[in-house]
């Protein structure tokens, strides 16, 4: 997962929206989202090489997504999985040691909060305030170019979408997690992302975006989950949609 915008307890009826995009190589195998049949209430789907997840709700009422913080002298390959983590984290686990991982920012939510984890440079957990936040493959409080120009798409369907207006009202954040233009330059980004990783979906035939993906949950529980894969040329390959539901009250 390369970037995601959350919107969180921002909007009179829904209660959270996720648009993201996990990039990742195309020759590393993974399964499409579906709800895994192991009892967990887990939709999401899964890495095949590792076999934990990128991204993925619970029926229980969590949402986890992760993504990689890239940082000098990593990822270093005899680490433990970051999707295994993930996997924990929708199954309700308490994470243990953090240091074990390769960096990573990650977003959790649930039906009372939402919070932002990192172990890089610190371990580190912090609430999340009302609102759109965004997140890349560096500091969460230093969003880069691409990741504001999600947040904003985001926050500009909020003002025009609501849960009335079905499954087809997500078609908008799907085209927002298409777009392959570089944002617009910023004289005063000194740290962002290099040139061929600067738009929201990357189009390259080695490593670039496997899929978008798209939650939303209203106040009243109602959530749905909706995947869009795509090969190595950047054409789409598939589409699913899954409906859940979170406890409330």
């Amino acid at each position: 997962m390369c970037i995601a915008a959350m919107a969180w307890d921002a909007h009179p009826d829904w209660l959270m929206v996720v648009a993201a995009n996990r990039d990742e190589y195309h020759v590393r195998p993974s399964a499409p989202l579906a709800r895994w049949d192991d009892g967990s209430g887990i939709l999401a789907g899964r890495d095949l090489q590792a076999g934990g997840t990128w991204l993925g709700v619970a029926e229980a009422g969590r949402m986890v997504l992760i993504t990689n913080y890239r940082a000098p002298g990593y990822p270093q390959p005899d680490r433990a999985s970051r999707g295994q983590l993930v996997v924990g984290l929708l199954a309700g686990q308490t994470p243990g040691e953090l240091e074990i991982y390769n960096p990573f920012n990650v977003l959790i939510a649930n039906p009372r909060n939402s919070s932002i984890l990192t172990n890089y440079p610190d371990t580190t957990r912090e609430p999340l305030p009302s609102g759109v936040h965004g997140l890349s493959n560096g500091a969460f409080a230093c969003p880069w170019p691409k990741t504001r120009q999600l947040n904003t798409a985001l926050a500009q369907w909020l003002a025009q979408e609501s849960p009335g207006d079905g499954p087809q009202a997500t078609a908008t954040l799907f085209d927002a997690l298409r777009d392959d233009s570089p944002p617009p330059a910023d004289p005063l980004e000194s740290d962002g992302p290099e040139p061929p990783y600067a738009p929201v979906f990357i189009r390259n035939p080695v490593y670039g975006t496997r899929c978008s993906t798209v939650i939303t949950v209203t106040r009243d529980g109602h959530g749905l989950i909706a995947e869009r894969r795509f090969d190595a040329e950047g054409n789409p390959t598939g589409e699913t949609v899954l409906p859940f539901r979170w406890p409330t009250g």
